[in-house]
């Protein structure tokens, strides 16, 4: 009879950072990439708010695959990286929370004392990312930007402290296919049930990091601890 089993292993994860570890750092960013994104490309979206006093972690999905693209080969396609599959996708979930409670402790074990504000930015698939970890994470965090897509039906809102606690703040194009006014809308009856607070922000374009409303949403900041 064929079974099913599971057996943890220590993988070597990846990630990219704009500014170093110190102890002036103010605010911390995690920056979580799209599906078929890589870390070390997404990143480049937020060199234009990089600071001295800023340090920005993109961390990269363990899993990555070649893209395909109709009548050419892997050696001339571009290679992503996807945070989970609808396959075995509970053992990538609780992967993945241990991977950002992790890279986070390890972050931090660096700022030599520091204790800056923390956002957390996912973008696309990495929103459905973002919110899991947050649902189930004991770290503190400041803020969560949800940028081009929606909290995943499985997150139970009731009973996620780290995403109750956050200034939670939802960003779409206006033609973004993956965060459409409905979705949006039901999203925001979702979070008022549970009793959570949000902003919408959106601007005129697709599935896409903006710079300008990028650059606002980092100038506002969050409350010092």
């Amino acid at each position: 009879m064929r079974r099913e089993h599971h057996l943890p292993v220590s993988r070597t994860a990846r990630y990219f950072t704009i500014g170093e570890p110190h102890a002036g750092i103010r605010e911390l960013w995690f920056v979580c990439h799209g599906y078929g994104q890589l870390a070390g490309r997404f990143v480049r979206h937020f060199e234009s708010i990089g600071s001295r006093d800023r340090l920005i972690v993109a961390p990269e999905a363990l899993s990555r695959f070649y893209v395909e693209v109709a009548g050419k080969s892997h050696a001339d396609t571009h290679v992503g990286a996807s945070w989970m599959t609808r396959e075995d996708r509970l053992s990538d979930i609780e992967d993945n929370v241990e991977y950002l409670d992790a890279l986070h402790a390890h972050i931090t074990a660096q700022l030599e004392g520091a204790f800056p504000t923390f956002t957390v930015l996912g973008f696309s698939q990495g929103v459905a990312t973002v919110a899991r970890w947050l649902e189930r994470t004991k770290v503190q965090v400041d803020r969560a930007l949800l940028w081009g897509s929606t909290i995943p039906a499985d997150v139970d809102l009731s009973s996620a402290p780290a995403l109750r606690a956050a200034r939670l703040t939802a960003i779409a194009g206006t033609a973004d296919e993956h965060a459409t006014p409905e979705m949006l809308a039901a999203q925001d009856a979702r979070l008022t049930t549970n009793g959570i607070a949000y902003e919408r922000v959106t601007f005129n374009g697709s599935h896409r990091i903006d710079r300008d409303v990028l650059g606002r949403l980092a100038a506002e900041g969050v409350p010092a601890r």
